[in-house]
């Protein structure tokens, strides 16, 4: 495991080991790894002869009142797991070297697929995220990166920005992992107090109502939204966000419901603000995603 922490040298690494004959597989994240991660970077070592990790709280994406501050900070666990799962290399660079003073020059993604849920909760958030997944991209070169389903919106963000800016990355996505009562795997999740732990699986429970709606018949939107916000009501410790159901591909609402859907929900709880998706595709035999 070689640990890295100049842009330089990160670089040269990846760039060593592509004229070497060998594929480079990318794992963006913002540490305090967990088992979710560590399936991306065993994806990403299945499929690629070099995975390399970046660990980096990018602080572009947190608002003004968000948790840059306490998010957790666990670089030598971080790098035991990326180890573990298949990992050789461990970027973990400074604020200063990413940014230096400062940046003059940001990716804007200012769309209707940014306009709307995390993109209307969380202003400027996925300029944030464009901007240091842009600058990743660039350091890392040809490759391909892997991302989790469980944040859905943002997993469409950088597909487009990839795609949009010609960048040689192939983007994949990696399906989402819960725990055995259904929470999704987070780095957030480590916020919850005992009690916040309990009831954070309404998030999941929310989805599956909604998935059964629809495979039930259901074809309004706001119908199947009314069926996810009623169980996450029941839970007093809960204050839903949003609660949402679009199309996979576009992020727009559908009506009536048809074709390959995704439920989307955010709530926050005492401790932490959490987010969920499940997907479900409508053809001749209905199908719901995990």
């Amino acid at each position: 495991m070689r640990v890295l922490t100049t842009i330089a040298e990160f670089s040269l690494a990846l760039d060593e080991e592509r004229r070497a004959g060998r594929t480079v597989g990318l794992v963006p994240t913002m540490g305090a790894l967990h088992a979710g991660h560590g399936s991306l970077v065993e994806r990403a070592a299945a499929d690629c002869d070099v995975v390399a990790v970046t660990v980096f709280v990018n602080p572009l994406q947190f608002g003004a009142n968000e948790d840059l501050d306490a998010y957790p900070r666990t670089l030598d666990a971080d790098v035991a797991l990326a180890e573990a799962a298949g990992a050789t290399i461990v970027f973990a660079p400074t604020v200063a070297e990413m940014y230096g003073e400062g940046t003059a020059t940001t990716v804007s993604v200012a769309s209707a697929m940014t306009g709307v849920l995390e993109g209307a909760s969380r202003p400027g958030h996925f300029d944030g995220v464009a901007t240091v997944v842009a600058k990743l991209f660039a350091m890392a070169g040809r490759c391909r990166a892997y991302f989790g389903e469980k944040d859905f919106q943002q997993l469409a963000v950088v597909r487009r920005m990839a795609r949009d800016l010609s960048f040689p990355v192939e983007v994949v996505g990696c399906p989402t992992i819960r725990a055995d009562d259904g929470l999704a795997l987070s780095s957030r999740n480590a916020y919850l107090s005992e009690e916040e732990r309990r009831v954070a699986p309404a998030l999941h429970r929310a989805l599956q109502a909604g998935a059964d709606a629809v495979l039930a018949g259901e074809t309004s939107a706001a119908a199947v939204r009314d069926a996810m916000a009623a169980v996450l009501a029941a839970e007093p410790l809960i204050t839903p966000d949003y609660c949402a159901v679009v199309d996979s591909g576009t992020l727009e609402v559908p009506e009536p419901l048809a074709g390959d859907l995704r439920l989307l929900v955010a709530a926050r709880l005492p401790s932490a603000r959490l987010i969920d998706n499940l997907g479900v595709t409508l053809t001749g035999t209905h199908r719901k995603d995990a």
